[in-house]
Formats: structure tokens, sequence, C-alpha cells
């Protein structure tokens, strides 16, 4: 018995973490990082603010949840893209359909929560030993071992290189999201496969061994 009440219980909890959790994210898009608190996200959660405590210290804490979770999600649907193409069978030495995948994952990614990425962009600046900079030090990692398991770079090179790609496209396609230019995304995406690729292939080697993938 104590076992079936204690599933429910656990339930319970679970869904109210996620209410207070999307009510964090409604409040952080509405009133930005400053304008949220605990009061404004308890009221778009229909709780009280005691109730929010016992699942979430402060404010902080959900926003991080929130900044997680966005985060998270991001960095799974740009690794897989970038390993599924990378893996997939991409022509000996050619290096432009993985950027091409990679940057269309990040850009459908970015596309579907603009508000949310314009207020992490704008309000929460990416310091040191914050969730943005170790989003973007993931992918960077990625990148770095892919160019040194094909043999493109030393290994300061290749991290080098990595972060010189990552931030480069971290900032165009957000900038293209939030600017919302007068071209269309193909445009962009030719713009980019062409800038990427063609720095990857002319200075280090490319992502792809002259084999084709290993």
């Amino acid at each position: 018995m104590s076992g079936r009440r204690r599933q429910p219980r656990q339930e319970r909890s679970r869904r109210m973490v996620e209410r207070i959790v999307e009510a964090g994210r409604d409040v952080l898009v509405a009133r930005g990082y400053d304008g949220a608190s605990t009061n404004r996200i308890a009221a778009a959660a229909g709780i009280s603010p005691g109730s929010l405590y016992q699942y979430f210290p402060d404010k902080e804490a959900v926003l991080a949840e929130v900044l997680d979770r966005y985060l998270d999600a991001m960095e799974a649907r740009v690794s897989r893209a970038f390993l599924d193409v990378l893996g997939g069978g991409v022509p000996a030495g050619s290096t432009a359909p993985v950027v091409r995948a990679t940057l269309d994952a990040l850009l459908d990614a970015f596309a579907e929560e603009p508000d949310l990425l314009r207020v992490i962009v704008d309000q929460l600046p990416r310091s040191p030993g914050g969730r943005r900079a170790a989003f973007a030090h993931r992918i960077d990692d990625l990148v770095a071992t892919v160019l040194l398991t094909r043999g493109a770079a030393g290994a300061d090179t290749a991290r080098a290189a990595a972060w010189t790609v990552v931030r480069t496209v971290e900032h165009l396609t957000t900038g293209f999201v939030l600017e919302r230019p007068g071209f269309g995304r193909d445009v962009v995406v030719d713009e980019l496969t062409a800038l990427v690729s063609g720095y990857l292939d002319t200075r280090h080697g490319g992502l792809v061994a002259a084999d084709g993938p290993s």
C-alpha cells in the first residue's frame, strides 16, 4: 500500500516541477531575467509562492532549470545531426554536407523558441563558468575530436579551429534568427556552409578524411 501511495506522490511532484518550469519559461520570456520573480512564476503556475519553495529555493534555480533544459536539447540535436551525417557515408573529402546538416539542425532549434533565445542572448551573457559556456565547450570538443581523429591538426590547432568555427556559427545563426534580415534561410545556410567548410577544407584538411569517414 505504501508503495502505491508513493508512486502517485512522486508523479504529482514531477508534474508540479514541470508546471513551475513551464511557468518560469513563460515569465522569463515575458518579463526578462530581472523582471522574473518567484511571485510572478508562482502566479503563472497557479500556485502560492510557498508551494513553489517546496520545489525550488529561488527564482535563479527555476530559471537555471529552464536554461539547462533548453541547452541540453539544443546540444543533443546539434550533436546528433553532426554525427549522423559524419557517419552516414559522406563523399570523400567533403566537409560541406556535415556543415550544412549541423547548420540546419541549429537553425531549426533556434527558430522553435526565438523569444527565449532572445532573452538568453540579450540578458544572460556567457560567463566563463556558466551554462552557455559549457554548451559551447561541448560542441568545441566534438568538432576538435573529429579533427584530431582524422589527423587534420595537432591538439592545440584543432581546439583553436573548433573554437573559431563554433563561435562563428553560433553568432551568425543567432543573429539570423533574431535580426530577421531580408533574405531567406537557404541563402544564409549556403553562405555559412561555404564559409565554414572552406575554412576547414583549406586550412585544416576538412572534417572528413581523404578516404571517407572512419
